[in-house]
C-alpha cells in the first residue's frame, strides 16, 4: 500500500481528487481547491482548463462531451484553435479524442506532423498541422467503463507530456468528471425530475448539435439508409467542402444542400 495514501473505509465516501496523495505542485492543489469552491458549478471545467493552460507546457485546452451515436458537443475551449480542433475531430469522427472515447483510456499524440501519430489519424493530423497544432493529449472523462467526454490539451510544438505535466493533468481530468457528474445530479434532483432530459448538462450540450440529428434523419429518408451511413455521408461532404459538419447540417435542414446516391 502507498504510505501516502491511507486506506479509506467505504463509509467515508469517494476520495476527492486533491486528497489522492502528495502532489508535486502546490499549483495543482490551489487550482483544485479554487474549483471546489467556485460559486457556479458550470464554471468548474473552465477554471480547471485555464489552470492547465497556465501551469502546463501546452498551448490550449478544451472539454468536449459525448452524446452517443457519434455526436459530440464542445463544452468549453481556451481559444479559437482549441475549438476548431474539437470541431475537426467531431466532423471527421476521428482523432485522439475519439480514440480516447472509444478506448476509455488516455491517448497521447506526441507528433502529428510525422511518424506513428500522423499515420494513425492521417486526415485529422493534416488538419491539425494546418491549424498550427503538433501534439494533442486527450484524457477521457467518466468511469473506467464509460467515457462521457474528453479533456483535450494541445501544443503548437511536438513532444510528449512530461511526468510533471501528467501528474497535474490527470487529477484535473478526475476533478472535471466529478464536477460534471455533480452538476448532472444537482440539476436532475432540483424538483424537475431525473427524466427531465433537457435539464441535464448532457441534454443541454447535445442541443448545441441538434442540427446534426435532424440533418442525419433527413438524409436517412432521402437516401433510404441507416443513421451511421447518413452521418458518414454528412461528414464526408463537410470535409470535402472544407466546412464543419454542423454548418453543412444547417444547410441540409434549410434544403440548401441535398444528397442523392
Amino acid at each position: 500500500m502507498d504510505p501516502q495514501r491511507p486506506e479509506r473505509g467505504p463509509e467515508e465516501g469517494p476520495r476527492e481528487p486533491w486528497e489522492a496523495g502528495t502532489f508535486e505542485h502546490s499549483d495543482l492543489r490551489r487550482a483544485l481547491a479554487e474549483a471546489a469552491t467556485a460559486p457556479e458549478p458550470r464554471e468548474v471545467p473552465a477554471l480547471l482548463c485555464r489552470a492547465c493552460v497556465k501551469h502546463l507546457d501546452i498551448t490550449g485546452a478544451s472539454v468536449s462531451l459525448s452524446g452517443g451515436h457519434g455526436l459530440r458537443a464542445l463544452w468549453w475551449s481556451s481559444d479559437a484553435v482549441a475549438g476548431q480542433l474539437a470541431e475537426a475531430q467531431y466532423t471527421l469522427g476521428d482523432g485522439p479524442c475519439q480514440s480516447a472515447l472509444n478506448l476509455v483510456a488516455p491517448v497521447l499524440a506526441n507528433d502529428l506532423g510525422q511518424g506513428p501519430d500522423a499515420e494513425r489519424w492521417p486526415v485529422f493530423a493534416q488538419r491539425a498541422v494546418e491549424l498550427g497544432v503538433r501534439a494533442v493529449f486527450s484524457l477521457p472523462l467518466g468511469s473506467e467503463a464509460l467515457a462521457i467526454g474528453t479533456l483535450d490539451l494541445y501544443r503548437s510544438t511536438p513532444g510528449p507530456l512530461s511526468g510533471r505535466d501528467m501528474s497535474f493533468a490527470f487529477p484535473v481530468g478526475d476533478a472535471i468528471t466529478l464536477a460534471l457528474l455533480r452538476l448532472q445530479t444537482d440539476e436532475s434532483s432540483d424538483g424537475r425530475g431525473a427524466r427531465d432530459y433537457e435539464s441535464s448538462w448532457l441534454g443541454a450540450a447535445e442541443q448545441e448539435h441538434s442540427e446534426v440529428y435532424y440533418a442525419t434523419g433527413m438524409l436517412m429518408v432521402q437516401l433510404q439508409v441507416g443513421a451511421e451511413y447518413a452521418l458518414s455521408r454528412l461528414r464526408a461532404y463537410a470535409f470535402a467542402e472544407g466546412r464543419t459538419v454542423t454548418e453543412v447540417a444547417r444547410d441540409v435542414i434549410e434544403r440548401r444542400v441535398t444528397f442523392d446516391e
